[in-house]
């Protein structure tokens, strides 16, 4: 998992910031806990790529994309 230290590794758009701060290092799932981030608390405008998988790259600013490893844990949070 890379290391993530607020305002210094990940500069840029604050939004992203916050997700990343959130999302990186946990599973998606149904509900949340220290290790798993609840789906439905996502927003709407989001998608979840996997490793490995085709994904368009059409750029929409306000798309949240989380990217997950094979084991499904978040490694990579961008906007676009």
């Amino acid at each position: 998992m890379p290391l993530v230290v607020p305002g210094i590794t990940n500069k840029g758009n604050s939004q992203t910031e916050k997700w990343q701060n959130d999302l990186m290092g946990k599973k998606i799932g149904d509900a949340s806990n220290e290790t798993t981030f609840a789906k439905k608390d996502l927003p709407s405008e989001s998608r979840v790529i996997k490793e490995g998988d085709m994904f368009t790259q059409d750029h929409k600013p306000d798309r949240l994309n989380i990217h997950v490893g094979d084991d499904g844990t978040v490694n990579k949070v961008t906007h676009g």
